[in-house]
């Protein structure tokens, strides 16, 4: 059993540190060549990663990155959504309601929240969903050890290593999807009041997250095996615990959605601005009034998006094996090779290529992965 629970562990350990390692040092890149850029007196401090497209490989190297930046945080937000609505479903059972039902319900919170409109403003509403997931993730663990425990079943029925090596992709796709929030990078450093200390504070964070995923598959698998669902919270017992989880967890969730459509917002925004320029209107108050349009009309749109997805778990996992695998591996590569590849050094250049290269292999078969398997 010990044995077991060993293996379990370390092949935990092992997945999620596959994708942690090079997602913090393709994160590093990023900050390293949008601090290189804006040391130049011409550009300033405001380099986005639409910047360092644009830097890399002109126009269409910006419209590329911002498409991709879109596209993946969007994805993500939609995975909220749908993570939310299954789980009040699962709350409400005798209401009979549909999962888009629940999703619409969320749309005037989720609205007024994506109105708030900088990211220090939005720090109370983080910091209430940080400890809305950390409670319910402790809940989690607890019921899922005291399962595995009372449960009378043989540690020997829960494999930890098997010959099938098809459900890999999936599970790289979910681990990848785990570190979505890739493309907030530059915006949560550039909100820093102390930028040297982003790093560290970066790397903190990453680990501390990691550990946590461990601890909260391994605790989910071994109280439920095979029967593990996507989202784990439906495979809770029904008691008020459970509720609780589910409660805060769709909490934490409701309060995140708004900074992670934040660089949606950035982008945006950016370009109604410029249309508002460009036609020479009134660009105070009708900016104003296009921000909250453009606002709303992104969350009805995801809404309407959501209530079409089949499942989380699918759906996150082809998310992870593509957007979230050319944002966060295969843009900083690229970026790093092409802005500064004849001052690196050959072990540089060939960790970017590594990357690089394994980045869009994973992107191709994920989504192939993925496809087949809907």
């Amino acid at each position: 059993m010990r044995l077991r629970l060993l293996d379990g562990l370390l092949g935990c350990l092992g997945l999620l540190s596959l994708v942690y390692l090079p997602t913090i040092a393709c994160s590093y890149l990023s900050v390293t060549c949008r601090e290189s850029l804006a040391s130049e007196e011409t550009l300033g401090e405001s380099i986005t990663y639409g910047e360092l497209g644009y830097r890399a490989f002109g126009k269409t190297g910006r419209f590329v990155t911002e498409v991709i930046i879109v596209v993946a945080q969007c994805a993500g937000s939609i995975a909220y959504l749908v993570f939310i609505g299954q789980n009040i479903d699962s709350v409400f059972p005798d209401l009979g309601l549909s999962l888009a039902s629940y999703v619409f319900m969320l749309v005037p919170v989720e609205i007024g929240l994506t109105w708030i409109g900088s990211l220090s403003a939005l720090a109370p509403f983080s910091i209430f969903a940080d400890v809305c997931n950390v409670l319910a993730m402790g809940i989690v663990v607890k019921e899922d050890v005291q399962l595995a425990i009372e449960g009378g079943f043989s540690f020997g029925e829960r494999t930890t290593i098997t010959s099938n090596i098809g459900g890999l992709p999936f599970a790289a796709g979910m681990a990848i999807f785990c570190f979505e929030g890739f493309g907030m990078t530059l915006a949560l450093e550039n909100s820093m009041q102390d930028r040297a200390k982003f790093p560290i504070l970066l790397a903190q964070t990453f680990g501390g997250i990691t550990l946590v995923y461990i601890l909260f598959g391994f605790s989910g698998y071994m109280a439920f095996g095979e029967e593990t669902r996507d989202i784990v919270t439906l495979n809770l017992p029904r008691n008020w615990s459970s509720i609780a989880v589910q409660v805060g967890l769709c909490l934490g969730l409701m309060f995140t959605f708004p900074i992670m459509l934040h660089p949606v917002n950035e982008i945006v925004e950016e370009k109604l601005t410029k249309i508002i320029c460009r036609n020479n209107y009134d660009s105070t108050r009708l900016r104003s009034v296009d921000i909250y349009i453009s606002r709303a009309i992104v969350v009805v749109v995801l809404a309407v998006v959501a209530s079409f997805v089949p499942q989380f778990g699918i759906f996150a996992s082809f998310v992870g094996s593509t957007l979230c695998a050319m944002l966060s591996f295969v843009l900083p590569a690229t970026f790093h090779l092409k802005l500064f590849g004849s001052s690196l050094r050959f072990w540089q250049k060939a960790l970017d290529s590594i990357v690089l290269f394994c980045g869009l292999f994973f992107a191709v078969y994920g989504t192939y992965n993925a496809i087949v398997g809907v």
